[in-house]
């Protein structure tokens, strides 16, 4: 049941292994394994566990009212499944979570969760210190899809993941993810990412992206 890398989730930094350990052992009620392709959880889905994913790597995504998919992040392991919303007073999945690859997934019911955080100030602090970091996240999503141009959504999106010391990144999603996750249309991507690649602004091979006009970029 326990994976080392258990250790290094938000959740659980400053639990030494064996306490780490009692916890799992006592907690978990259920193991689950998902293949790629198959949805973890679905959107609306009420939340009865702390749905911690210790294997593999979840997209999530989600439905708007106008009918959009939007995709939100990729989460990888190991990192706990939509811990913001475990108790709040509609305590369902705001997106849906499909598994990019074999994905494990550790199952905690919430009133043993809630009974371990009374008793483990630690774990307690790490929770709310992760739910700020996601309110901070979801801060700047909700700031990116406002934004009505996509060169300038994309132009935050590569600001973001550069920085002057660090003027180049991999992309980790393909242009189709990538389009879902700014809301819009890839071939519209495409052409935006064309354009500023002439207008010398950026430069890509393969899935390397280089900032080649920093200024401009913070401009758009």
């Amino acid at each position: 049941m326990y994976y080392p890398a258990i250790s290094h989730c938000p959740l659980f930094i400053g639990i030494d292994d064996e306490t780490l350990k009692n916890f799992l052992s006592r907690s978990v009620s259920e193991i689950r394994t998902f293949h790629k392709g198959e949805h973890v959880v679905r959107q609306g889905d009420s939340i009865t566990f702390l749905n911690l994913l210790v294997e593999g790597i979840v997209r999530t995504e989600m439905i708007t009212a106008e009918g959009n998919l939007v995709e939100i992040e990729f989460i990888e392991a190991v990192r706990p499944l939509a811990p913001a919303f475990i108790f709040s007073d509609r305590h369902k999945f705001p997106v849906d979570a499909i598994a990019m690859d074999k994905s494990v997934v550790y199952m905690i019911p919430k009133p043993v969760f809630l009974k371990e955080m009374m008793v483990n100030e630690t774990l307690l602090r790490n929770f709310l210190r992760l739910n700020s970091n996601m309110t901070v996240f979801l801060s700047g999503k909700v700031q990116m899809l406002s934004i009505k141009s996509l060169r300038a959504k994309l132009s935050l999106y590569i600001l973001e993941n550069t920085s002057p010391e660090q003027n180049s990144f991999i992309l980790k999603r393909t242009q189709t993810q990538l389009a879902e996750y700014f809301g819009v249309q890839r071939p519209s991507l495409a052409r935006t990412i064309g354009e500023m690649i002439n207008d010398g602004v950026i430069s890509l091979y393969k899935r390397e992206l280089t900032v080649l006009n920093r200024r401009k970029l913070e401009h758009y």
